[in-house]
């Protein structure tokens, strides 16, 4: 039975990982930590948790908790992993971290954009990359950090991979238009996000400033081998769950200066996809809704090809709080331990 310790086990995330790892055959939660319910009951914060769950709530001492886990799972803040992870932590247990202090290689960038120090960067460039339909080869039991990566840009990401990988699309012209539910946000009191300020209205976010634009990019110009920049602008909708992207982006014509058809798209989507349990490549003319992948790790992908403007419209959706962020984590967490890697993730979307 592999032992897993949750660090932020009372945030959004962190009860998600709770939730999903109840149901997991081969893995217990031997840890529940949180800095703010310290020898507080866990089902005191999480009622739903009341008899299934009677441990209480212990500290963020990853030191200590290493001797006990065989995994970590860091749903912290950014910053918090990159200031206490050492050498020690790492030679005696794995750690899946969900924030984005390992995400992007390069330094400087993260700096930028997150406005913090990394102090802890001699460990980015052995972080893998979590994104397990891309990177599952990198993902071994020999992996001991993986970066489990963020909730808009998995989706970004896998919606409009195929066609960066095959140079189907000028990434030039690449527009992302992203929703998300306000569990996105984190469950610390916001002014912005009470119910008087979030419901019945909607509205844009760090507009060509959010911070999730540089992962998109890096990964997705790994995919063609070049530089990608692109915009990218989320907004927050009145609903507690769910993310659906909407991309834009320049076909590339065929020689003879003909568009590719649906046909020929959708083959491309098959290759990369047609195996793989968590994305559903929807049939032609279909949109994702967000109430389809409801409290699953499934992403589904929906595609229309704009003749008028020469324009490929890509769409995806997914649960922001499991294949965005606790369900890959899990996922993850299964390669790294040579599981199944649907284990205690199959889970049949809510609905309605």
């Amino acid at each position: 039975m592999i032992k897993a310790g949750i660090i932020g086990a009372t945030g959004y995330a962190g009860g998600e990982l709770v939730r999903l790892l109840q149901g997991h055959r081969e893995a217990e939660v031997v840890w529940y930590g949180s800095r703010s319910y310290i020898d507080k009951k866990y089902s005191d914060v999480y009622r739903n948790m009341f008899r299934i769950v009677e441990d209480v709530c212990r500290d963020d001492r990853l030191q200590e908790l290493a001797e006990e886990a065989d995994v970590i799972f860091t749903a912290t803040p950014q910053g918090f992993l990159a200031g206490v992870l050492t050498e020690e932590i790492l030679s005696k247990v794995k750690v899946v971290d969900l924030s984005a202090d390992y995400r992007i290689k390069d330094v400087a960038v993260y700096e930028k954009w997150y406005g913090i120090e990394h102090r802890s960067p001699q460990f980015i460039p052995e972080a893998v990359y979590g994104l397990c339909e891309i990177n599952r080869g990198q993902i071994t039991d020999k992996t001991r950090l993986v970066a489990n990566p963020g909730c808009y840009t998995t989706c970004s990401i896998l919606t409009a991979y195929p066609l960066v990988k095959e140079g189907l699309i000028d990434t030039d012209t690449l527009i992302i238009d992203a929703k998300s539910g306000t569990s996105g946000a984190g469950r610390g009191a916001k002014v912005q996000n009470l119910f008087c300020e979030v419901n019945e209205n909607m509205k844009a976010y760090g507009v060509a400033s959010h911070r999730h634009t540089p992962e998109i990019e890096e990964q997705l110009g790994y995919a063609c081998g070049r530089s990608v920049t692109l915009s990218f602008t989320p907004h927050l909708v009145p609903m507690n769950r769910g993310i659906l992207v909407t991309e834009y982006a320049s076909l590339r014509r065929r020689a003879d200066g003909a568009l590719p058809s649906y046909d020929e798209i959708r083959a491309v989507y098959d290759r990369y996809y047609g195996n793989e349990k968590f994305i559903r490549v929807l049939d032609e003319g279909v949109c994702p809704e967000t109430k389809w992948v409801e409290g699953s790790n499934y992403v589904d992908i929906g595609l229309v090809i704009d003749e008028r403007t020469g324009r490929i419209v890509m769409m995806g959706t997914l649960d922001n709080l499991v294949k965005g962020a606790a369900g890959q984590a899990v996922q993850n967490m299964n390669l790294l331990f040579g599981l199944r890697e649907s284990e205690g993730l199959e889970l049949v979307p809510c609905f309605p």
